[in-house]
């Protein structure tokens, strides 16, 4: 894989109804979140050491 060849996969907390779903790149030296449905609304771009404190952070404070 390349930078210009990221491995998106839909989120595991991602909606069932397709509504509220994003996909992740996490195989890459940046870790990049993007809708589903609408690419055109661009990417989210994170170290990776900022993604595991965001989830982290998303999981101890879950409604």
């Amino acid at each position: 894989m390349t930078e210009t060849s990221p491995n998106w996969h839909k989120s595991s907390y991602s909606g069932n109804d397709n509504d509220a779903c994003i996909e992740v790149a996490d195989n890459l030296s940046r870790v990049r979140v993007r809708d589903t449905k609408d690419h055109t609304k661009g990417e989210l771009t994170a170290t990776p050491a900022a993604w595991s404190a965001f989830t982290a952070f998303a999981r101890s404070h879950a409604i």
